[in-house]
């Protein structure tokens, strides 16, 4: 997400870019609104998951600072910029869900999965600051039934329940049309039982 979240800065777009730094489909959380124990956890695990790589101390401070933001955005405008793969996905169901939850109905989406003329796509750190800046008259609204079922889709993904993620996988029609696909991936990387 840093090199995305470069070119953004160099787009020439309006307002504050912050690149989400969390691996939200691995390790111990809730769905959700994290509170303080969850977040001392979380960057624990990102420390041991790094062997050491993410000092703990660094990635609790960075997680509580996108927490603050997201909170933040109550205040202003905000635009979501993600792509279509699981590790996106599982990202945007949990801010979804959060904003959802602290009752921030007002948001933007941009989810990307393909790039006139590049191939293979891999996501928006393959894209140049002129073409991140053409995709934002792209963006939409997020809708009530996109908040509702990304609060679904975050309790599926942080339970890590196979059941509730083949659920999702199945669905037709999602409201968030790139999480089935996120969900099969996911049990895809699990251990076959």
């Amino acid at each position: 997400g840093d090199g995305a979240g470069s070119n953004l800065a160099q787009a020439g777009l309006p307002g504050e870019i912050l690149v989400w730094h969390d691996i939200l489909y691995e390790g111990p959380r809730g769905p959700g609104w994290p509170d303080e124990d969850t977040l001392r956890a979380r960057a624990l695990f990102l420390e041991r998951a790094t062997a050491g790589g993410l000092d703990r101390a660094r990635v609790l401070a960075v997680l509580r600072r996108q927490y603050q933001v997201l909170a933040d955005a109550a205040s202003r405008p905000l635009v979501l910029w993600f792509d279509a793969c699981l590790f996106d996905q599982s990202m945007l169901a949990h801010v979804l869900a959060c904003l959802y939850g602290r009752g921030i109905l007002t948001a933007d989406l941009l989810c990307v999965e393909a790039f006139p003329g590049i191939e293979p796509f891999h996501g928006l750190g393959q894209l140049a600051p002129a073409q991140l800046a053409s995709l934002y008259e792209t963006r939409r609204p997020v809708t009530e039934a996109q908040f509702r079922f990304a609060v679904r889709a975050d309790a599926a993904f942080a339970g890590q329940d196979p059941a509730r993620l083949a659920e999702l996988s199945e669905l037709a029609g999602a409201p968030l049309p790139w999480i089935p696909a996120a969900a099969a991936r996911l049990l895809q990387e699990r251990p076959d039982p």
